[in-house]
């Protein structure tokens, strides 16, 4: 059970997240002088009302602002920006708060509260002057102002007072005063967010003007990449719709590409798939796809946009009705993409909706070994160009391993060398320390490994990858740990390819190796494996 602590530590959280902005890597100096500006205001009643003469221990890290003239000169380029800056100064200052309480510091919590205050009143102020705020904002902006003036007096008594009883009776107070602030703040910046994001979709539903639309789309993109909640804002304002409106006017081909990719930004969640969904979405991504007079990255977008949709992680399926009526021309077309893709990031996106794809319909399968999927897939992991990163392998043997469950796939797989290429992939190794890459390598050699078991039910599948010596290199695999990145699931998976392979060919394994990988109960040889030291002998 959460504690009070817990519970207001977690509200403070999301509140922070709701409205932590994409930042940009700048100068430390210029990005100093940018914050100035939506600090200064509150210059007078931080120095004059809030700053002891001394200077204790706890004053590091403390908010320092100056240069009260900056704010006349200031003039709001983007309210949205602006906003959201506003707002993460206040959250951080809440955040203090919260800390500063629970220590019992009373003269930094009064401080901190003052400048909460003006900052909230700073916030309003700036963007009313910039914006007609809707009437039920303006309950919550009175609301909001109460709070933050009631906090100041509560605070200001505790500086006057000994008493141990009334402190810890005022602590409780301000904890749930703190709290209700942190709620009300988070609904009026949603309600201000929610305003400017109407504004922007309003730019591209009622202008003919491309680069006003462009602009807008721009802003809408940016803002997609503060996170779910910012996302969920803005589908529920009809953000999907506006941009999708645009993709099926010719007038507007020049901004179908940008208009996509903020739309796969947005569906990242479920109120994102909602909207598509709700205006035939899926149907509009089709006909792009299709569509040989669209520009490569026009269709590449569309994938993405697929891809997203069509992500496991997402819990609703719904959606997935009206793309079974599509299936056909949807995988056709994203199988030419990766046939046809110029460079990496083309063909990652679309054998990512492929991969997708072939998880939640079997026919989606089928349709691609008719369309000679395995031809295309093996010769593109040939390709430098297209193939070059343990990501886009993960998606080809995605692809692969779904497609092997399929009798048929077996006879397509040997026709095109298909082993050889799985066994390769079993060696895939990170180029860099990047966490990512080390994680989709493993994937990449688990789902390699996953695929050579179920391909080796076909005997000649599995006396072919004996004589190409995968038997020893799945023992390999098994016995050191550095060559399967140190990775339980490709332990697991190399322990069952190996076992089907000593199903079809017994002689293939030597009696010691058999005697610790074959005979033993699976659990029983993957806890032997695990355990096992790497040999420098």
């Amino acid at each position: 059970m959460a504690t009070p602590q817990t519970s207001r530590q977690s509200s403070y959280s999301s509140i922070s997240t709701k409205i932590r902005i994409h930042v940009i890597e700048v100068d430390s100096v210029q990005r100093w002088t940018e914050d100035l500006r939506h600090m200064t205001e509150v210059e007078c009643m931080c120095v004059l009302q809030s700053k002891p003469i001394g200077v204790d221990e706890d004053a590091a890290g403390e908010l320092i602002v100056s240069g009260a003239g900056a704010a006349s000169d200031h003039v709001t380029r983007d309210n949205l920006q602006t906003l959201l800056k506003r707002a993460l100064v206040v959250s951080t200052e809440l955040g203090k708060m919260f800390q500063r309480l629970e220590r019992g510091r009373w003269q930094r919590v009064h401080s901190t509260a003052i400048r909460v205050n003006c900052h909230v009143r700073s916030l309003i102020q700036e963007y009313s002057t910039a914006r007609n705020a809707p009437p039920e904002m303006q309950k919550y902006e009175k609301s909001l102002l109460e709070k933050c003036m009631e906090l100041n007096i509560i605070t200001e008594r505790c500086l006057h007072t000994e008493d141990e009883y009334f402190l810890r009776s005022m602590k409780e107070a301000i904890h749930e005063i703190l709290t209700d602030l942190s709620d009300s703040f988070s609904h009026m910046i949603d309600m201000a967010l929610a305003n400017e994001i109407q504004i922007l979709i309003g730019q591209i539903e009622e202008s003919d003007n491309v680069l006003s639309i462009s602009a807008a789309i721009s802003n809408l993109l940016s803002l997609t990449q503060d996170g779910p909640q910012l996302c969920s804002i803005i589908a529920k304002e009809g953000a999907v719709v506006a941009l999708l409106k645009i993709c099926r006017q010719d007038c507007f081909s020049s901004l179908y590409a940008d208009a996509l990719r903020t739309v796969a930004s947005i569906c990242c969640v479920e109120e994102g798939i909602t909207q598509l969904e709700k205006v035939d979405g899926i149907l509009c991504l089709a006909d792009i796809l299709t569509d040989a007079s669209c520009a490569e990255t026009t269709r590449a977008e569309a994938a993405a946009v697929m891809a997203q949709i069509t992500s496991p992680h997402h819990t609703s399926t719904q959606h997935l009705a009206s793309f079974l009526e599509s299936m056909q021309d949807i995988v056709t077309a994203l199988i030419n993409l990766c046939e046809t893709a110029s460079c990496g990031e083309v063909f990652l996106l679309a054998s990512a909706a492929l991969a997708n794809i072939t998880f939640f319909d079997s026919m989606a399968c089928e349709i691609l070994l008719q369309l000679n999927a395995v031809r295309i897939l093996v010769q593109a992991c040939r390709d430098r160009q297209r193939v070059d990163t343990p990501y886009s392998k993960d998606q080809v043997v995605t692809i692969l391993a779904n497609l092997s469950v399929l009798e048929q796939c077996s006879a397509e797989v040997l026709q095109e060398k298909g082993i050889e290429q799985l066994l390769l992939l079993l060696n895939e190794k990170p180029s860099s320390s990047s966490p990512s890459e080390s994680a989709a390598c493993e994937r990449v050699q688990q789902k390699a490994a996953v695929t050579l078991a179920r391909l080796s039910r076909d005997s000649h599948v599995a006396q072919t990858a004996i004589q190409l010596m995968a038997v020893p290199h799945l023992i390999e695999l098994c016995r050191s740990p550095a060559e399967r990145n140190n990775s339980d699931s490709v332990l697991v998976a190399s322990l069952a390819a190996l076992r089907r392979l000593a199903v079809e060919c017994p002689d293939s394994i030597t009696p010691a190796d058999h005697q610790q990988l074959i005979k033993p109960r699976l659990v029983d040889s993957f806890l032997l494996c695990s355990n096992m030291e790497e040999s420098f002998v």
